[in-house]
């Protein structure tokens, strides 16, 4: 059993705490938020994410995970800190590393010796020795350990990951880093920092590329009359291919891709490579959002200035309340500056500021003149359509996610449009 501080309390901070916890570790988690800390020591998570809240509240149960505040408090006893600490980024693709460097600073002074910090929030290449200045502590070893977590599967991929990707300038250092997981049944991947850090925005990065293909693929099928499931399901059994991220859907979003690209296009350009391909991933995603609107408004009747229109799905993903960058958030607000009335409904969502959001899928569609579906909750697949239609001024469904049972639809007199 180890001693590790995580300082952080977000999304991966939490989760990597409950997960060090749920392996055996002692784990104490800080964060700045005295009235959060006392939630969390209470086992109340908000954050909604499968198996999160049993695993806070197990390693509490065990005494395995504990929160303070403060990152010094955290840190003071501990043999690895891992940083966990937002790196909020500009229009540019840059991050901010003010915040991870004062965590630096913070645990600098108090840090036993030969203690290992490491980095676990996304951060630009060469952020380990940011933080080794900020440190100021020539005994303590900085290194990347970059998440791989998928929102609504995050706990499952931190006690199972597909591999575990460590950094270090000195391999003992590495080594002990990867004995935190010896637990765990995951190749390790040991490198340098810098490609540590590389590795994570180009796994992401490649996803989003093939998520912008599918999608641009789905276009070219309309035009031709092609069937893109047929057309994925002919390309994804290629073995170099894969089905996975091949699901054509209302564009690609979340924490981390928009993110991630981003960043690696600003640092390309930083070190003199303009990486046109992967800024053509972006365009290509943003048309997608633009696709999808415009397909709402032939839906509607060709003009959306005074249509009302139910949208079912807020959240990016299904089985979380996470709206960063959220391809529905971003649609609606397309619909909305095209002069559109949204009504909207998510299962894991109460309200937004400046967004009608009602309190059942039911409820969005009264008087709509078409309706659709931006998030993939299975709530959507087992819809009475009869109902639906009645509620609804026009009978039209866009389905962006693929969970519309079309048969029931038409059997409802809908009028169905796809990706």
């Amino acid at each position: 059993m180890n001693r590790i501080a995580v300082i952080g309390t977000g999304y991966v901070g939490l989760a990597t705490g409950a997960g060090f916890a749920r392996l055996g570790h002692d784990v104490t988690c800080a964060d700045i938020d005295a009235a959060k800390v006392e939630q969390l020591n209470r086992g109340e998570v908000t954050i909604l994410e499968p198996g999160l809240p049993e695993l806070v509240r197990d390693g509490l149960d065990q005494g395995r995970l504990r929160f303070v505040v403060g990152a010094a408090e955290a840190a003071r006893d501990c043999e690895f800190a891992y940083l966990c600490v937002q790196t909020p980024q500009d229009s540019m693709g840059a991050a901010d590393m003010r915040f991870i460097e004062q965590a630096a600073r913070d645990i600098g002074a108090v840090l036993p010796e030969g203690a290992i910090v490491v980095t676990k929030s996304t951060v630009p290449v060469g952020a380990t020795l940011l933080v080794a200045a900020a440190l100021k502590r020539p005994d303590v070893a900085v290194v990347s350990n970059p998440e791989f977590l998928r929102e609504g599967s995050a706990m499952r991929d931190f006690l199972n990951p597909t591999r575990i990707v460590i950094g270090a300038d000195a391999r003992e250092v590495a080594d002990r880093v990867a004995a935190l997981f010896r637990d765990v049944s995951a190749p390790v991947i040991i490198t340098d920092p810098a490609s540590a850090e590389t590795i994570k925005y180009a796994a992401n990065s490649f996803l989003a590329a093939k998520v912008s293909f599918v999608n641009s693929l789905s276009a070219v099928c309309e035009a031709v009359g092609a069937d893109i499931q047929d057309v994925v399901l002919g390309i994804g059994t290629d073995p170099r291919i894969g089905t996975d991220f091949l699901q054509p859907g209302p564009g690609w979003g979340g924490s981390c891709l928009p993110k991630d690209t981003r960043a690696l296009v600003h640092i390309s350009a930083q070190a003199g490579y303009d990486f046109s391909l992967l800024r053509s991933v972006i365009a290509a995603n943003e048309e997608q959002f633009d696709r999808v609107v415009a397909k709402v408004s032939r839906a509607a009747g060709g003009d959306l200035r005074g249509r009302s229109v139910a949208a079912w799905g807020l959240a990016f993903k299904a089985n979380t309340n996470d709206l960063r960058a959220s391809p529905a958030m971003e649609i609606i607000a397309r619909l909305v500056a095209a002069g559109a009335e949204v009504r909207s409904y998510d299962p894991a969502v109460e309200e937004i500021d400046g967004l009608k959001v009602v309190d059942s899928a039911m409820e969005a569609c009264d008087g709509a003149d078409a309706l659709v579906v931006l998030t993939e909750w299975d709530e959507f697949r087992r819809v009475d359509w009869d109902e639906v239609g009645e509620r609804m001024r026009t009978r039209t469904v866009v389905d962006a996610r693929g969970v519309v049972d079309r048969a029931a639809a038409a059997r409802a007199g809908f009028t169905f449009v796809g990706i």
